[in-house]
């Protein structure tokens, strides 16, 4: 216990890969004890928390404002519709998507070179542009990418291994649906991983920098460019992933699907959650799987046509983000850690008013400390005594 404790306390990739373990167990236990459309719906929101958690390293911890995280998401979701054209296909579906991860940091790196002097506004709009252009590509190419119809994916049977692990643990049979959950949540795991140790080392120190004061930044010898490029490449890298995840649980790549609306969508996760946390990113990622369903549900419980319960959802959910941005703007997680510093910091405060209202009360002298030594050289006033534990 010890042990564990002092890996929790003093190292942050330990630390990181307990929380990775821990949360995995998590993911077991849920998916054992959901439907198959549940399960999907956790993938769902496993692909929004790949592509969200991308998007707050780039926005949260960079301060770079992207409108087109959903067209780097295509560019994912299209390498593995046509990496799983054949049922038969032979290709192992994590090397799919990594080689969809490729594909999206090299566009990313592109345009993040191209953008690398943009900031602000004119990044948004530059990054708004991609998204507004790149579902034109596949109508372009129709031959080849499907047009408006799109590609369809064709998920191959789950591995051998994964049924046997599956019956072995819980004595059941995994469905396609519980596997393509699981590969959506492991995904995302490995993802937030890699994302919180490079947040918390020397490169996310270096973007912080740079978000903080530009200037600042460039004095301590920090490229700009290189740090926004870094970022923006970590950031594509991450929505390639969440775009072939996307692709496997819909079983579909089509232009439809990558409108400005999910890059709209993306970047309220973000708000929502809190700007530079990963599980902001995450909770944000939830509310936008789950809300909407929730209140269509209810709407057609209170006896509302299903055309109007679903035009609910929208309504309900712009509250939801108005009453966020009023009473939390640092986001729900942002707002938490920070009210539970206030609160730590309150009780601090008092402590150490009582304790110093305790030994500095009139008729009383707190004993001498004998392990308390007086630096050598330094003049003490004759019969002065020193309170315990105070400072000099």
């Amino acid at each position: 216990m010890n042990r564990f404790l002092d890996v929790w306390r003093h190292s942050v990739l330990g630390r990181h890969l307990l929380t990775a373990l821990i949360g995995l167990a998590v993911v077991v236990v849920v998916l054992e004890s959901v439907g198959d459309f549940r399960a999907l719906q956790l993938a769902a929101m496993a692909y929004l928390g790949i592509a969200a958690g991308g998007l707050t390293v780039l926005t949260g911890i960079n301060g770079q404002i992207s409108l087109g995280h959903g067209a780097l998401m295509a560019f994912g979701a299209y390498t593995t519709a046509l990496l799983l054209d054949d049922p038969t296909s032979s290709m192992p579906i994590s090397l799919v998507v990594l080689a969809s991860t490729a594909v999206a940091l090299l566009v990313g790196t592109a345009v993040g070179v191209a953008a690398a002097r943009l900031h602000g506004p004119y990044l948004a709009g530059a990054t708004l542009a991609l998204a507004i252009a790149v579902p034109g590509i596949a109508l372009y190419f129709g031959s080849f990418l499907g047009g408006e119809q799109g590609l369809r994916v064709s998920l191959p049977d789950v591995p051998v291994w994964a049924l046997d692990l599956e019956y072995l643990l819980t004595g059941t049979e995994m469905s396609r649906s519980q596997y393509v959950a699981y590969l959506g949540w492991i995904t995302l795991i490995v993802t937030f991983v890699l994302l919180a140790n490079l947040a918390r080392g020397r490169v996310g120190r270096r973007w912080r920098a740079v978000r903080d004061d530009e200037v600042s930044a460039e004095l301590a010898g920090i490229q700009l460019g290189r740090a926004r490029i870094s970022a923006f490449m970590v950031s594509a890298a991450a929505a390639g992933a969440a775009g072939s995840v996307l692709a496997i649980t819909a079983r579909l790549a089509a232009p439809s699907g990558f409108t400005i609306v999910l890059s709209l969508t993306l970047l309220t996760a973000v708000v929502l959650g809190g700007l530079g946390y990963l599980s902001g990113a995450l909770i944000g990622a939830g509310l936008l799987t789950f809300l909407p369903p929730f209140v269509t549900r209810i709407g057609g419980d209170a006896g509302l046509s299903d055309i109007r319960a679903a035009e609910l959802a929208p309504l309900v959910y712009g509250l939801v983000m108005v009453l966020v941005i009023l009473l939390a703007p640092a986001g729900l997680v942002g707002t938490t850690r920070m009210s539970l510093a206030g609160r730590r910091a309150r009780r601090q405060m008092a402590a150490a008013g009582a304790a110093g209202a305790t030994t500095g009360s009139p008729g009383t002298t707190a004993p001498h400390d004998s392990s308390d030594e007086h630096d050598p050289g330094t003049p003490q006033a004759s019969g002065s005594t020193t309170p315990k534990g105070s400072t000099r």
